[in-house]
């Protein structure tokens, strides 16, 4: 899979407002590192939290750093992915993909990547209480049953009381796209 610039892989790293999404430019930077075009959407609140970092990601990617849908008929401003990496996720983002609420941008692409059947890749961001809501293994359930790769326990889930394992989700990635 390669549709990037010099045959390069795209990969779209979606980030939702925890924590660890404050990682999120060291993951870009390891991400070109392996070789890969990389693209960062950002749920609304996490924009808000990443907003003087912004810039700088738009630097390290080439592109802008989206949060909000296209209005209709504007071109799309980012080149197709080959895969998708949505870490960190909230709760509420995790929930949403699953049930199909696709208020942000985010949430809607990696829903309709899904249906396109391109690899969406996603890294909870949750404690031990909102694991144990029982909508929370629905949701695991239906993403895996709709053909995502869900990361949990050592390989992904961030809880806070270890370090987010970015590392994790760039391998899964990798892996994913046959490297």
């Amino acid at each position: 899979m390669e549709n990037g610039g010099a045959g390069r892989p795209v990969v779209y790293l979606f980030g939702s407002a925890a924590g660890a999404v404050f990682g999120l430019p060291d993951a870009v930077r390891e991400a070109r590192a392996r070789g890969w075009e990389a693209a960062v959407g950002l749920t609304p609140a996490a924009r808000g939290w990443l907003e003087a970092q912004v810039p700088q990601l738009e630097e390290l990617t080439g592109y802008p750093v989206k949060s909000a849908y296209r209005w209709p008929g504007r071109p799309d401003v980012l080149p197709p992915p080959d895969a998708v990496l949505f870490a960190p996720v909230t709760f509420n983002s995790f929930n949403s993909l699953a049930l199909g609420l696709t208020t942000s941008w985010v949430v809607g692409y990696a829903a309709e990547a899904l249906g396109k059947g391109i690899p969406v890749l996603v890294m909870p961001c949750v404690n031990e209480a909102l694991a144990a809501h029982p909508q929370f293994a629905r949701s695991v359930a239906t993403l895996r049953e709709a053909g995502a790769h869900i990361l949990l326990g050592e390989e992904g889930t961030g809880d806070g009381s270890r370090p987010f394992p970015w590392d994790a989700g760039l391998r899964a990635v990798e892996r994913v796209l046959g490297r």
